[in-house]
């Protein structure tokens, strides 16, 4: 014992083991700055997915993907089974769509079709389109619930259409992307901001993966890019997507621009390369085969707003549900449950207090998630 006590105190004398350990110090110390500076930062993200950012922006990424794949190996969506909720979405009006096109239900709204469901033979109530939300008396808000495909049936997605003659839309930025900026408008729906909010929904990948850039008011983050799949908003609240550079450009009417990765629908055709399965070109966590969390947004010939989400969707399954609804045009938006949203908004004490509910009960993000500070952009969606 008394020869390892000499052994270590000669190594601490050596000047190369005082400066080793000095670094490893000043290492720990920043690490432990810079993790206690993204566990605190302000938003509602999990521990989990704070952690996962933080590895990320700090050249971890291939860390964290391998560790996300494992576990995504591990524990794959089951096949088979039934859903255990219902078909239609909650506390939507009871006037349902007819399977003929135009036509008008029993109840007096004129809904779109019921979509034909991926798993074959639809389960009682499955595709059917429920109003969630009216404005001037006219149905503007609609859901409605799928199975995904035809292996995963216990699994349920969801689909919102919005009537953008009855409604507008807003993009926000976040805390941490695109990040801080004179972008006009904050990173929450604050109060007094609320009257006449309708609907919100999530953005896309972080720009820095997205493959393009984010504008907002006048101030970009990230480079719009020529061929990458956009969301464009102008300032009259109306949206168009497309791919950037033939479909899309700048102009005095844009208010908003948000890429992300290429078109899945493109003039109403899902593109072959949504099979491929490459990090790079639908996520750096997940390749476009893996079934997990996606969500994806799209518009019609006639110019609705379709939003679809899911916990088991493919690239090919999230652009068969979108290209199901109608979409000439659609693109994924973002990945993983962290991120996922979409709530409608009923009213509580008053038109300026809202009341938010999640479309799909399992989404992880609470249902107020933009009634604070968010890290992420989003889009919000108000009556005209």
């Amino acid at each position: 014992m008394r020869i390892r006590g000499r052994r270590l105190r000669h190594l601490l004398t050596l000047r190369s083991t005082r400066a080793v350990l000095a670094l490893a110090v000043v290492l720990f110390g920043w690490f432990a700055w810079s993790m206690g500076e993204a566990l605190t930062a302000p938003g509602d993200d999990s521990t989990a997915a704070r952690v996962a950012e933080w590895g990320r922006d700090h050249h971890l990424g291939a860390l964290v993907t391998f560790l996300e794949t494992a576990q995504y190996k591990a524990n794959p969506p089951k096949i088979g089974g039934t859903p255990t909720i219902p078909l239609s979405p909650p506390g939507s009006s009871a006037a349902a769509s007819t399977p003929a096109a135009g036509s008008a239900s029993p109840a007096g709204p004129q809904l779109p079709p019921r979509l034909v469901s991926p798993a074959g033979v639809p389960l009682p109530g499955e595709g059917t389109w429920r109003i969630l939300a009216t404005v001037h008396g006219r149905p503007a808000l609609l859901g409605a619930y799928l199975r995904p495909d035809a292996a995963h049936t216990s699994y349920v997605a969801a689909v919102a259409s919005m009537d953008p003659q009855l409604l507008r839309f807003a993009l926000h930025p976040g805390l941490n992307d695109p990040g801080p900026a004179d972008w006009g408008v904050p990173a929450t729906i604050a109060p007094g901001a609320r009257t006449g909010l309708v609907a919100t929904f999530n953005g896309g990948f972080k720009v820095k993966e997205s493959g393009g850039g984010f504008y907002l008011n006048g101030v970009t983050k990230g480079t719009l890019t020529n061929g990458t799949a956009s969301l464009v908003i102008f300032k009259d609240g109306h949206v168009a997507i497309g791919q950037w550079g033939r479909d899309q450009t700048m102009g005095p009417a844009v208010v908003g621009v948000r890429q992300n990765l290429r078109l899945i629908v493109d003039h109403a055709v899902v593109p072959a390369d949504v099979d491929n399965n490459i990090e790079n070109g639908w996520g750096l966590t997940m390749g476009g085969k893996y079934f997990v969390w996606r969500s994806g947004l799209g518009v019609t010939a006639d110019g609705r707003v379709i939003f679809t989400y899911g916990p088991a969707l493919s690239v090919r399954t999230m652009a068969d549900l979108l290209q199901r609804a109608g979409c000439v045009e659609a693109m994924q938006l973002d990945i993983n449950p962290a991120w996922m949203s979409f709530m409608s908004y009923t009213s509580g004490t008053g038109p300026a207090d809202p009341v938010p509910a999640k479309l799909l009960a399992g989404q992880e993000r609470p249902a107020d998630r933009y009634y604070t500070p968010t890290s992420r952009d989003f889009v919000a969606v108000y009556a005209r």
